[in-house]
């Protein structure tokens, strides 16, 4: 491995990595730092020729300054704009930090962006240049940047080939890094220039309705997040950490979690290969700590349950009773009695050591962000030994707002506001935040911050409650909430969650405002509905079973079972079955996995008003 100060700075090695005691002007500044203490230590491992390979602190720095070369001698300037567009690998980071070391601000996009969502950034954000990581990516890319009237310049990775002559300028990454080289301007030394203050990216809402907005996120609003996530999972034991990089870094939450506050601890980030690959993943980087979504849980959930019940026997009568003594345990400590305590123990071996094998075996904590995880999957993974924090918070507040303490957890909460937070519920029930968190505002859109930030609160657009013990408890999107015709508020993301955690439903969403009851469009599990459809005799693709009066029935049975868990008003009367999947592809699932209720509304809106007929 090589030191990567290029004559920038030397580099030693120091046990403390906790950030507690540092105050850092800005996240390259921070970086730079951490590389002067933890040199040769791994820092970023990649999936190379089948296994996992590490580039240290300062391997990872070695690459950070001559990229950060490469685009002054572009002619980027501090407060330029640069379009990232990456999938999660150390380029992503190295790209990142390069951007930032020299003032310019990072404007990441998602992998899934079309080429209309690439020119929307590009002509919004001003964009001078763009990183793109891939030929695929590339091909997208290109014929946006050609378009945006600001764009000077685009670095790709893998070159396509080119039809056309573009008007802007095309360069090999390897040839902007051999350039960089060949400077010797001093890139810490710039780094440590740019203030708190300074914005340090400006992120896109991925949106469940309308335009993205571009977030002003400065270098304060970041590094104070991470401290509260420092203070608040200060009793995990915060040591020699491992993370693992799934959820996209073009994400605030992941740009937050899975990036920054590692490296303020000094932990190591290994990338996972993609959704089909990390179950296999998680195995070989063996994480103590992993962030996801909740989607991402209840497909965990899904599938432990499944290889359970194929299992069949003793194997599922040990594991259902692990999950209910480690369910009673929990939630009424004390109430085992002695020989349910013994059982308990031997099951600790039998059942919950393997499954938390599946996870790697070291895992300290899941944290659970972006979206409400349902209580029922929390407390699955929480009786199996699998510790899961629940968090709250959105892009406007850098993200993270709360987070369920480990000392405290209360599942059905997403714990006390973080360090320096600052949390109230108005008379309508939204949740308002105030503190170093709130971002800078939206970009070119003085309106919409104005809307969104009033007397220093962000106005969430989220409902909720703050308990007894000052946790924080989210009921629904305030745009989100169903009022039906006898004025009752319905929160449909909690219908939803209840739907999804049974077998034969992969996803659901709930429809009725200013109706008399709700309706639900319901897209059934792959491999309930292959099994059903064979013995039904029938095709299993779920486009030509959309409409089937039995598959419908079938369902409807499902439906029954749930509305026995609702109250009256929640209680869903009809369904219909979705003729595909939602997807991030079709564009009816964000970035995060969370479900666009206006496009799904766009595509299956008559069809549900027919269900009322």
């Amino acid at each position: 491995m090589t030191r990567g100060n290029d004559n920038d700075r030397s580099h030693k090695r120091e046990e403390n990595s906790i950030m507690s005691d540092r105050n850092w002007p800005n996240l390259a500044a921070m970086f730079f730092d951490q590389v002067d203490r933890l040199g040769e230590r791994p820092f970023l491992w990649v999936k190379r020729h089948g296994d996992y390979k590490a580039l240290s602190w300062g391997d990872t720095a070695a690459r950070v300054t001559p990229l950060a070369r490469g685009l002054l001698a572009q002619g980027v300037e501090p407060g330029d704009r640069v379009m990232l567009v990456s999938e999660n690998r150390p380029a992503w980071l190295v790209s990142d930090l390069a951007i930032m070391s020299i003032g310019a601000i990072t404007v990441p996009a998602y992998t899934t962006n079309t080429e209309d969502d690439h020119l929307h950034i590009l002509r919004n954000s001003g964009a001078r240049g763009v990183i793109v990581s891939n030929r695929r990516l590339a091909e997208r890319v290109l014929p946006a940047a050609h378009k945006a009237p600001k764009a000077e310049f685009v670095f790709a990775m893998d070159l396509p080939g080119l039809s056309q002559e573009l008007s802007v300028k095309v360069l090999h990454m390897d040839d902007v890094l051999d350039r960089g080289r060949e400077n010797h301007q001093n890139i810490v030394e710039m780094a440590g220039q740019w203030g708190t203050g300074d914005t340090a990216c400006i992120i896109y809402t991925s949106g469940t309705g309308g335009v993205p907005k571009g977030v002003m996120l400065s270098h304060r609003n970041i590094l104070s997040n991470c401290e509260g996530a420092v203070n608040a999972l200060m009793d995990l034991g915060l040591g020699n950490e491992v993370f693992l990089s799934f959820l996209p870094l073009s994400h605030s939450y992941e740009h937050m979690a899975g990036q920054f506050f590692p490296m303020t601890i000094g932990a190591e980030i290994y990338y996972a290969e993609g959704a089909d690959t990390l179950a296999a993943n998680l195995v070989e980087a063996r994480p103590t700590i992993m962030t996801a979504v909740p989607r991402l849980y209840e497909t965990f959930h899904h599938r432990i349950t499944l290889g359970v019940k194929k299992a069949g026997g003793l194997k599922e009568k040990m594991f259902n009773r692990t999950v209910e003594l480690g369910t009673r345990d929990f939630q009424h400590p004390g109430s085992l009695d002695f020989g349910e305590r013994i059982v308990n123990r031997v099951l600790d071996v039998l059942v919950r050591r393997k499954v938390q094998k599946r996870f790697g075996g070291r895992l300290k904590a899941l944290v659970s962000g972006g979206a409400p995880l349902n209580p029922e999957i929390g407390m699955f993974f929480t009786a199996l030994g699998l510790r899961i924090l629940q968090g709250y918070g959105q892009t406007e507040t850098s993200p993270s707002v709360s987070i369920n303490i480990p000392s405290t957890m209360k599942l059905h909460t997403v714990g006390p506001p973080l360090k320096g937070v600052e949390v109230k519920i108005a008379d309508d029930g939204e949740i308002l935040v105030r503190g170093e968190l709130v971002m800078q505002g939206y970009w070119r859109n003085d309106e919409a911050t104005r809307e969104t930030i009033r007397d220093g609160w962000v106005h969430t657009g989220d409902i909720g409650l703050i308990d007894e013990d000052g946790h924080l408890r989210i009921t629904d999107r305030k745009k989100d909430i169903i009022v039906n015709s006898g004025g009752d508020n319905i929160s449909p993301q909690r219908i939803e969650g209840i739907l999804t955690i049974e077998a034969e439903i992969a996803q659901a969403m709930v429809y009725g405002d200013k109706r008399s009851h709700l309706v639900s469009l319901l897209v059934p599990d792959a491999d309930w509905l292959a099994g059903w459809a064979e013995a039904a005799g029938k095709p299993a693709r779920l486009s030509d079973l959309a409409g089937d009066e039995d598959l419908i029935k079938a369902l409807g049975a499902v439906l029954e079972r749930v509305n026995a868990k609702l109250s009256n008003v929640e209680k869903v009367r009809r369904l219909m079955i979705a003729g595909e999947p939602f997807t991030t592809d079709n564009g009816l699932l964000t970035p995060t996995l969370k479900i666009r209720r206006h496009k799904i509304k766009q595509i299956y809106g008559e069809a549900l008003e027919a269900l009322y007929r």
